[in-house]
């Protein structure tokens, strides 16, 4: 009875150990893969895909030895072709590719716009001394000469000429040359000059209306001849005077 009871301890240690113990892993596995040869056509797959996939062209099975446990596999060229390996695309050739153009620059057209009576050469292709000499005949009977005539006159009156006035003027501005009325006052002066855009105009008035020797309308208090501040010191400097 003993005996049965001690087999039996012996035979449940070695179960224990048997379930403890590691296992030990296939040696035609890969990492990550059932066995070794898938391994290589994913690193495969992988390496075209970063060479441009397809850049190689397979032409025969690829056979993958492990040396853990001295088989071989072979890839035929249809688990290539699912894995997009040895799909290289067809060679560029002068063929298939558009052959770039290498033309010369237009030349420039003529421009009828612009003269060429500079160019010698464009020139003497057309013409000679005699048409020539005949064109520019053409074109002194066509030239319409103007004589000069008299100037026009004036119509109407136009005022009195300040300009010829202030190179007369036997005085400066100022200076008392004409006698005036007591009732020539500084309030009546300021009032009419008031009524002129400028002294231009008031002289021009002062003097139709009888200046400089009456000035009826106070336009000249002192008696200088030169209404409203008129001064014809301007047209002396021009005159060079």
């Amino acid at each position: 009875m003993n005996d049965v009871k001690t087999l039996g301890l012996i035979a449940a240690g070695l179960m224990l150990l048997q379930a403890c113990s590691p296992q030990v892993p296939a040696s035609n596995a890969g990492p990550g893969f059932n066995d070794y040869a898938d391994y290589e056509l994913e690193r495969a797959r992988r390496e075209a895909s970063l060479a441009g996939n397809g850049s190689t062209t397979f032409q025969a099975p690829v056979t993958v030895q492990s040396s853990a446990i001295g088989q071989s596999s072979s890839i035929g060229s249809s688990d290539l072709a699912a894995a997009g390996i040895g799909q290289s695309t067809a060679p560029m050739s002068s063929s298939n590719v558009a052959p770039i153009a290498n033309t010369a620059p237009a030349a420039p057209q003529n421009n009828t716009g612009i003269s060429d009576e500079q160019d010698f050469d464009a020139v003497a292709s057309r013409e000679t001394i005699e048409s020539d000499a005949a064109r520019r005949a053409q074109q002194a009977s066509m030239r319409e000469q103007i004589m000069p005539t008299a100037l026009p006159t004036r119509s109407g009156h136009e005022g009195a000429n300040i300009v010829e006035y202030a190179l007369k003027a036997p005085n400066r501005k100022g200076q008392e040359w004409y006698s005036r009325s007591v009732f020539a006052t500084q309030a009546k002066y300021q009032r009419n000059c008031a009524k002129y855009t400028s002294p231009d105009a008031a002289q021009r008035d002062f003097l139709d209306s009888g200046g400089p020797d009456r000035d009826r309308k106070g336009l000249d208090p002192d008696g200088d001849g030169f209404a409203c501040g008129w001064d014809p010191a301007p047209f002396l400097v021009a005159a060079g005077r």
